[in-house]
């Protein structure tokens, strides 16, 4: 589904799987969003694409799934998310199905095994670059801060161990910091 297929007006549900993770940047970007819970999708592999930032490509393997969280968007905050994520040219919006498990006090109580409930969700995708790349230095500071919020709202950890960790080193380099929290705020693609 194109962005010109969306309903406007509606607040929608939307499923952060890179450095939306980080729950202060999905703030600073979105002022109205509000954090759902874990979702699961099926059916895609988690990857770190040829600009350096996070993806999801389609796979048949039954072992991949991606992990995200879950954030209800206002029209206002779709709008600067897809300015953030650089739509049409960097990432399309797309509607998917997604297993989802509500957040109790900001953490998922149970095993996210099974299905969850089922919705239709906001899922940005880059169809043109699918090979696997190297993430940029101030994404990596960025994705480990959302890996953090993700372990701590439930996201299993042998999946950031066995998915994420593939592509983001658990490394805290100061240098990169303030870079991060700039792109974190308003996003520029460095080309």
């Amino acid at each position: 589904m194109h962005a010109s297929q969306f309903q406007v007006g509606a607040q929608r549900m939307y499923l952060g799987y890179g450095s939306n993770l980080w729950r202060e940047q999905m703030t600073l970007r979105c002022s109205s969003s509000t954090y759902q819970g874990i979702g699961r999708l099926s059916g895609y592999r988690w990857m770190i694409n040829g600009r350096g930032y996070a993806n999801i490509v389609p796979s048949e393997s039954a072992k991949d799934v991606v992990y995200g969280l879950i954030y209800d968007l206002t029209p206002s905050d779709e709008s600067a998310l897809d300015v953030n994520e650089g739509v049409p040219f960097a990432y399309t919006k797309e509607t998917i199905a997604v297993d989802f498990w509500a957040s109790v006090d900001g953490r998922c109580p149970i095993e996210m095994t099974g299905e969850g409930s089922k919705r239709d969700m906001l899922v940005y995708i880059d169809r043109e670059r699918t090979e696997d790349g190297k993430p940029r230095e101030e994404y990596i500071f960025r994705m480990n801060m959302g890996i953090k919020d993700g372990i701590e709202a439930g996201i299993p950890k042998d999946y950031v161990d066995r998915v994420l960790r593939l592509f983001i080193p658990e490394v805290e380099r100061k240098e990169v910091e303030e870079m991060a929290r700039k792109q974190a705020l308003s996003f520029q693609d460095e080309k």
